[in-house]
Order: C-alpha cells, then sequence, then structure tokens
C-alpha cells in the first residue's frame, strides 16, 4: 500500500533552519505532484508548497515564499521542505502529500503521511 513517511520536525530558534524530509512507497513516485501543508491547532491544513512531477515547477504559500524551499529526488522516492528564517507563526504539524495536479487545495491530493511537529520558540 501508499506510504509516505515525513522526518525530520524538531525543535528550534526563532532564526533557525529544519530539513524536512517524505520518503516514499507503494507508488510509482514520477507520476505524482508532491506538496506539503501544515497544521496548527484550532486551524485548517494550508498549504506550503508543492512540485511538479520533473521539478520544472514550484508553487509556494505567500507566507513562506523565499524562505521554505520544495524539492524532490525521483530516483530516492524523496520529497523535500527546507525551512529556513523560521518564526514562531510556522510552528505546526507538516504533512507530506501525493496528488495528481499541482494545486494548493489539499481535496486534490489522494495520499497523505502521518505529519512531523515543528515547534520554532522565541
Amino acid at each position: 500500500q501508499v506510504q509516505l513517511v515525513e522526518s525530520g520536525g524538531g525543535l528550534v530558534q526563532t532564526g533557525g533552519s529544519l530539513r524536512l524530509s517524505c520518503a516514499a512507497s507503494g507508488l510509482t513516485f514520477v507520476n505524482y505532484f508532491m506538496a506539503w501543508f501544515r497544521q496548527s491547532p484550532g486551524k485548517e491544513r494550508e498549504f506550503v508548497a508543492a512540485i511538479s512531477r520533473y521539478s520544472s515547477t514550484k508553487r509556494y504559500a505567500d507566507s513562506v515564499k523565499g524562505r521554505f524551499i520544495i524539492s524532490r529526488d525521483n530516483a530516492k522516492n524523496t520529497v523535500d521542505l527546507q525551512l529556513i528564517s523560521l518564526k514562531s507563526d510556522d510552528t505546526a504539524v507538516y504533512f507530506c502529500a501525493a496528488g495528481g495536479a499541482l494545486e494548493t487545495d489539499r481535496l486534490h491530493y489522494d495520499y497523505w503521511g502521518q505529519g512531523t511537529q515543528v515547534t520554532v520558540s522565541s
């Protein structure tokens, strides 16, 4: 079955950096657009970044543009999210998702990981 497993979350100070990784299995990775979403307590799950199948197109939420970088390695079936200049507002559970289009709406994504916690302390 399809599995998406996130790793790399943790506790970091304001202004710090983290690199999240998502390992995919059970699907033909190159056929899927990949994305990262995040969810804070009491808030809706929101789009963070997405990448096309061959990395030619990337999309970012305005709140993370210029600070986060999404990348993928089709040979390793992984998608990463580099988080730079972290702010307290970035504190959330970060989810990896796989879908059939480069969309910001979570309804377009078919498979989801369990999430990894990122906590930014001041």
